[in-house]
Parts: C-alpha cells; sequence; structure tokens
C-alpha cells in the first residue's frame, strides 16, 4: 500500500474513531446525568449515530485498502488490515435497519431494566430483553450463520476465543473451585467490616487512592453510577464512575480501584497511532485483567491494606480500622448473591452461571421468561444459596440491557490472565511488597504498561499475554494464588 491510500485509510478509521467517542459520551451521559424524560431522545440520538458509524465500518473503499494491506510487512499496518479486516466483514453483513434497531432497543432496554431493579419485577424487563435476544441472533446470523450465534457475538469481545474453549476452561476452573471453597466453608468466617463511613469523605478518599494508583484525573473523572463503569472516549478523556454506600466501603472502593485499572489501561494505550486500530484494546478479557490485577492482586492484598489504613485514618479518625481488619474483611469468602460483591473465590461461579445461562438463551434451549428460576437454580446449585427476589437475582447486571451478549466471559478471562502477571511480576520484582506497603505503584504501572498497553491491539490478546508472561497455565496460576491467599487466612491447604 502506498503512503497516500494508507493516509486516507488512517484518516477514515480516525473519523470513525472520533464518532464511537462521540457515542460514548452520550451512553456516560445516560448513566450519570441524563434526565429521565430525554430517553427517547436519547435513543434517537444513538440510533442517528449508529447508523452513521455502520456506513462509516462498511465503506466500500475499506475493501480496496484491505487488499492493498495484503502481505504488508510493517506490523501496524499488519494489525490494521486484521483488526479492520474483522470489523468490515462482520459489519458488511449486518443491515442498516438492523443496525438502528438494536440502538434503539439499547436504550429502551436501559430505561426498562432500570424500571425492573428499582421494582425488583423482572416481568418489566422480560418484553425488553426478548427484544435483545432476538435482534442479536439476528445480528449474528447476518455476520456468520454457519457458527454458533453466540461464538460470533463473544467474537466482539474477545476475538480467538471459542465456546468450545470456554465450555473446557470454566470446567476445570469451576472444578478447582469447589474444594477450596468447601474447605474453607468449615473454617471460622472472617470478621467484615462492621462500620458507617460518610460517603461525602469516601468520594475524596476514592480519589486519592485512584491517582496514587496511577489514574491522571486531569484527563478523567469520578462519577457516581447505579452500575460502576469506565468509558474510554479518546485520548484525554477516560471516565469512571463508581458507587458509594455508607455502610459498605470496601465494595464502593473496589469497584473504583476496578474501574481505575481499567481507565490505567486506556490512558496508557498508543494513543499516537490512532486511526489505525492498533489504539484499540486488543480485548475485553484483557482490558478485564487490568482492572481485576488492580483490584484483586494489588487492592486485597495485605501491604496495600497497611497503605489504605493510612489513608483511612486521616479521613476517618473516628472509626479506627487497622491493617488486618481491613485485610481479612477484604478477602472473606462467602456464598453470595451479588457478582460485583463477590469475594475472589466466588467470584468466577458467578460469571460461569452467566455463561451458561447466554449460551442456552441463543442455543434456543432457554426461553427469556424462564430464565429467573434458571438463573437461581444455578446459584442454588454452584454457590448455594437462592435469590430473594429479581433485583439480586436475574437483574443485577445491566449488561444485557445493552445486548452485551458474551461479555461476561470476559470477567474470568481476565481474572485468569491476572494471575499469571501477577505472578510474573512477583518474581521479576522481588520488592514488589514493600513498594506496595509504601504506596510506590510506578513500578507495577510501568510493568503493565511496557507489557501490555504500549503494544494496543497489535497482536491479538493470547498472543499479548504469551509475549508478557510466557507459556504458562492460567487456570492454575488463579487457583495457586486463591489457595495461597486465602487458604493462609483461613488455614486451609490444598492436597
Amino acid at each position: 500500500m502506498n503512503d497516500t491510500s494508507w493516509d486516507s485509510l488512517v484518516e477514515h478509521v480516525g473519523r470513525i474513531e472520533t464518532l464511537r467517542g462521540v457515542m460514548g459520551t452520550l451512553g456516560w451521559d445516560e448513566q450519570t446525568m441524563m434526565p429521565p424524560k430525554a430517553q427517547r431522545l436519547r435513543g434517537a440520538q444513538r440510533a442517528l449515530l449508529s447508523r452513521m458509524e455502520h456506513e462509516w465500518i462498511t465503506d466500500a473503499r475499506i475493501g480496496g485498502w484491505l487488499e492493498a494491506l495484503e502481505g504488508d510487512a510493517d506490523p501496524v499496518r499488519r494489525a490494521c488490515a486484521r483488526n479492520l479486516g474483522r470489523t468490515y466483514r462482520r459489519e458488511r453483513g449486518v443491515p442498516a435497519e438492523l443496525v438502528v434497531a438494536l440502538a434503539e432497543a439499547k436504550s429502551e432496554g436501559f430505561a426498562a431494566w432500570i424500571d425492573a431493579k428499582k421494582r425488583s419485577d423482572f416481568a418489566r424487563f422480560a418484553p425488553s430483553l426478548s427484544r435483545l435476544v432476538e435482534l442479536s441472533r439476528r445480528r449474528a446470523d447476518a455476520i456468520d450463520p454457519h457458527r454458533h450465534p453466540y461464538e460470533v457475538l463473544l467474537e466482539e469481545f474477545d476475538p480467538g476465543t471459542s465456546v468450545e474453549g470456554l465450555r473446557a476452561m470454566f470446567a476445570r476452573l469451576r472444578d478447582g473451585l469447589t474444594p477450596l471453597l468447601r474447605a474453607i466453608a468449615e473454617r471460622p468466617q472472617l470478621p467484615a467490616l462492621d462500620a458507617t463511613f460518610d460517603p461525602e469523605r469516601q468520594t475524596l478518599l476514592h480519589r486519592e487512592v485512584a491517582a496514587a494508583l496511577g489514574y491522571d484525573l486531569d484527563g478523567g473523572r469520578l462519577d457516581h453510577a447505579e452500575h460502576p463503569f469506565t468509558t474510554g472516549l479518546g485520548e484525554g478523556d477516560v471516565r469512571i464512575t463508581t458507587h458509594i454506600r455508607a455502610d459498605d466501603l470496601l465494595s464502593g472502593l473496589g469497584a473504583t480501584i476496578h474501574e481505575a485499572g481499567h481507565a490505567m489501561y486506556e490512558q496508557g494505550l498508543p494513543h499516537a497511532l490512532a486511526g489505525t486500530t492498533v489504539t484499540d484494546a486488543a480485548s475485553y478479557g484483557l482490558h478485564e485483567s487490568q482492572s481485576r490485577f488492580w483490584e484483586n492482586f494489588i487492592g486485597r492484598s495485605r501491604p496495600f491494606c497497611r497503605w489504605l489504613a493510612a489513608r483511612l485514618a486521616a479521613r476517618f479518625p473516628e472509626v479506627g480500622v487497622d491493617a488486618e481488619q481491613l485485610y481479612q474483611a477484604q478477602n472473606r469468602v462467602e456464598r453470595g448473591l451479588v457478582r460485583v460483591e463477590a469475594d475472589e473465590v466466588t467470584y468466577n461461579l458467578h460469571v460461569i452461571v452467566r455463561f451458561e445461562l447466554e449460551l442456552a438463551l441463543f442455543d434456543g434451549t432457554l426461553s427469556v421468561a424462564d430464565l429467573p428460576e434458571a438463573w437461581n437454580a444455578r446459584y442454588v446449585e454452584y454457590l448455594g444459596v437462592r435469590p430473594p427476589n429479581d433485583a439480586r437475582g436475574v437483574l443485577q447486571d445491566v449488561h444485557w440491557s445493552g445486548a452485551a451478549f458474551g461479555y461476561f466471559p470476559s470477567y474470568t478471562l481476565g481474572n485468569l490472565y491476572a494471575a499469571s502477571l501477577g505472578a510474573t511480576l512477583e518474581r521479576e520484582l522481588p520488592d514488589l511488597w514493600a513498594r506496595v506497603e509504601a504506596g510506590d505503584f510506578a513500578h507495577v504501572l510501568a510493568f503493565l504498561r511496557e507489557r501490555r498497553n504500549a503494544h494496543g491491539h497489535l497482536e491479538e490478546a493470547p498472543d499479548l499475554v504469551r509475549a508478557a508472561v510466557g507459556e504458562r497455565d492460567h487456570v492454575e496460576d488463579l487457583l495457586a494464588y486463591l489457595w495461597s491467599r486465602h487458604g493462609a487466612l483461613y488455614g486451609v491447604t490444598r492436597s
């Protein structure tokens, strides 16, 4: 490809990236500040922009550019051909009217989910969810009618990951978690953090912690939302949200650290390569590995709790919480109902439930109407608890209201990748935990950015992970890590 054609391609893709930033801004506003009566207007706005995005990403000129890129030895151009080619081929098969219908259904679905969750009434969300499943299945069939529809949707979040691969991996992980969960259940429970923390001071604490870890607040924001999320709008604008409760300091703080992990990944992407697709995250699983690494491997560690205890003492002197109390409360294992509140040992079981139910919806073996009972049955089987209502059960996550089918597996993929990253970092930085206890997180962030962020989507996620940590067994790394930390706390050992 000559330089003139390459410049034209980069300019075109750059316009698409800018448009996506605008759409992201509308989505962020919808979940943070938009007045409820603006829902119909927002749906029309998003539908228009979705149509524009679809037209631009299916522009026939892209086909010619991709042909010209074939065999190009330059790594950035080669990556662009792979990434853009996949998106182009996927979107070319989707009719514009289906793109618009799905965009409108997402806005309606989000509003319906909010209402249904507040009322704890799945029936209020079921029609919207049925519509979203139907449209998503049609979209998958339009992209590739010869593959399992769920695998087609999964590719949007974690290209290179297969349904069968996930089934095998998740089964192995589930079987490995069972004896740990059983052993812990036979031991005395660790104490919870039973105290109240002023929400306004919590917000200040969250900003302090996020900034200390490396989140650049001059290029971002911290706001409140029903369901915490991160929105990367482009270079210089990566926003996070959290959900603060006076009676649950650790849940909100964990959410902030989690979202800051996402944001720091976005802020470390190679923005100088805008318009080449290389500035995108390689996969959602890779993205989740950054958030889960900071939230869990660092944020739930004893050295971090020692550093955090001093911050708490300064902002909440009336409470009196020491580092060991924090560490034990951070690592309690409990058979709970809510994924975002789950401990590390049970968390992946929550994800496996969602993966299996999504797969059944797209297999056609489960109807939307039967979803609540199927959800409850799996929670009884896997976690030994039954949701008392829909709000704490099938309605707890926002994802399905936005047709994000195939997203949930990325959380567990992220945990698996993060475990291997942690094992590698401990080996390569012997004074890691002394640095963390001192509040020196710069070397951790530098390690992540050098090994992952700076490469963007130059290679596929599995290859980036392999380059960062070598040939490692991610399932074994995660199980070893969980047995080591939680086993020691509860006085159990792996047989």
